[in-house]
């Protein structure tokens, strides 16, 4: 693999940022489904009389087809073109957010709403791959940090969005307006896209196969992996879910002999292992499904909190995160400034604020009298955030700064796959703590025990999350001293041959 980066797009700067500020526009509008349809969930239940499975597939199931398009439509906009992938992508998401505002039943719903997340993950690769395309250097780093800005904006104001159309749309069907929303916006991007995104100034891979049996095997290990915990509402269940991570075992083995033997033969596998070798990408893969293993589950846990324990409306639940969303925009765009002067020790301090700040959340939550608890958490999320924005887009630049620009699409894909498989993991062993612990200890209870059992939920819930937090940091710090030690050696043999 060859590991030299090819020269720039030969287009302007003012095409660049304008194709960039599509580009993430609408990144921001998927990742903002992730969040914002969370507090309509209980709406959702009441309109269309939905079960607990039923609403943890609308969340996770949106999820794992995200999850499962990123590797085929990364290579496929590598391969063949980001643009057509992007329009595609950006095409098939505003239709389906279309069929989900008008779905009239909860099995409806789930089928739209898989398919919309399949659009999404269509569309983010090729996000990632025409940032890797479009700049270069310190420049790159800016853009990955405005980047990150908005990703940030979008997690942490999706609540307060959602709690703000279900008020204006009333509780039986405001749930509705959070896909509608998509609709205008989404044809508006269309447009822009159309007109803004450059055309011809993609270089030409090296690689023309397309290796179907290695997608579908990819797909199928990813699928099996996802699925008992898309499966996990909390609420028991059988246990011969967990088999299906042995199915996915298999179809990983499968894949991994498939690839190199595809390889051997002279052709292009979908995953090219040798960008595992590199530590910056390994590593940063690692530190950032372990970091969405927890940060997505605490927000949900966040609004499931406020709204069913403390009785707060969807909108006021929402607001509260309204902090993390200003530091961390603030946190992204100055990390992306500051990242190639200060490299992996940017995401130690900012995964270090993180745990800070979900601690602070987490005493907030159980210490404070009900009627200052909102305040208290906001207050614990501009700690978190300003933390959180120093580790999403440095980690990003990080991870992809060695790989060849060829490649991009395919390793920001595995970078996404990370995230969603994280997501999915993590949100469902955290809801199964909160609402087992929930169903356990309110049963029966009044008043005052009913707040106790969502105090100890939330509590439980919260050092699930924050461990695996502290687990991302000690895998960021452990990187920093092996890079540190790399350098000091390397610098020791620059005297010794002087």
């Amino acid at each position: 693999m060859s590991t030299h980066e090819t020269p720039p797009t030969s287009i302007d700067d003012r095409t660049k940022w304008r194709a960039f500020a599509v580009c993430v526009a609408v990144a921001a509008l998927t990742i903002l489904d992730l969040s914002k349809v969370n507090v309509g969930l209980p709406s959702i239940e009441r309109s269309l009389g939905a079960s607990s499975s039923s609403l943890q597939l609308i969340v996770a199931g949106y999820a794992l087809a995200f999850g499962l398009a990123l590797v085929p439509a990364g290579r496929l906009g590598d391969l063949k073109s980001r643009r057509a992938l992007f329009i595609v992508g950006l095409v098939a998401f505003t239709v389906s957010s279309l069929l989900c505002a008008l779905a009239p039943t909860i099995e409806v719903l789930i089928v739209t709403r898989i398919v919309q997340g399949l659009a999404a993950g269509t569309q983010m690769p090729q996000v990632i791959g025409l940032v890797q395309q479009l700049f270069r250097g310190p420049e790159r780093g800016r853009a990955f940090g405005l980047f990150g800005a908005m990703i940030g904006i979008s997690t942490a104001l999706g609540p307060t969005i959602g709690g703000g159309l279900i008020a204006i749309g009333g509780e039986a069907s405001g749930w509705r307006l959070l896909f509608w929303m998509n609709v205008p916006l989404g044809v508006a991007a269309l447009v822009f896209a159309v007109k803004l995104l450059p055309k011809g100034v993609q270089g030409r891979a090296v690689d023309r196969e397309l290796d179907v049996v290695g997608i579908l095997l990819l797909g199928a290990a990813i699928v099996t992996l996802m699925l008992p915990f898309v499966l996990t509402t909390g609420s028991g269940g059988s246990g011969a879910r967990w088999l299906w991570l042995l199915a996915s075992a298999a179809f990983l083995v499968l894949f991994v002999w498939w690839e190199n033997r595809y390889r051997r033969s002279g052709r292009s596998p979908v995953v090219h292992f040798e960008l595992f070798r590199l530590s910056s990408y390994r590593n940063g893969l690692s530190i950032v499904a372990v970091y969405f293993a927890a940060l997505p589950a605490s927000f949900l846990m966040v609004t499931l909190y406020l709204q069913e324990g403390l009785g707060l409306e969807p909108l006021f639940a929402g607001m509260v995160s309204i902090p993390f969303a200003a530091t961390s925009a603030v946190g992204s765009y100055v990390g992306g400034r500051i990242v190639d002067r200060f490299g992996r020790s940017l995401v130690v301090v900012g995964l270090g604020g993180v745990v800070v700040g979900f601690v602070l959340l987490m005493l907030a939550a159980v210490l404070t009298p009900p009627e200052v608890t909102p305040w208290a958490m906001a207050g614990a999320f501009l700690v978190g955030g300003l933390g959180g924005g120093f580790v999403v887009s440095p980690n990003q630049t990080l991870t992809l700064a060695e790989v060849p620009v060829e490649q991009s699409g395919v390793a920001g894909s595995m970078q996404q796959l990370g995230q969603r498989v994280g997501t999915a993991i993590g949100t469902a062993v955290a809801t199964s703590i909160f609402y087992g612990i929930v169903r356990s200890e309110a049963a029966g209870s009044g008043a005052g025990g009913r707040l106790d059992a969502y105090h100890d939920a939330f509590r439980s819930g919260t050092t699930f999350t924050v461990s695996l937090m502290a687990l991302a940091l000690a895998l960021a710090v452990s990187d920093l001293v092996v890079r540190r030690r790399a350098a000091r050696r390397t610098a020791g043999a620059d005297v010794s041959a002087e």
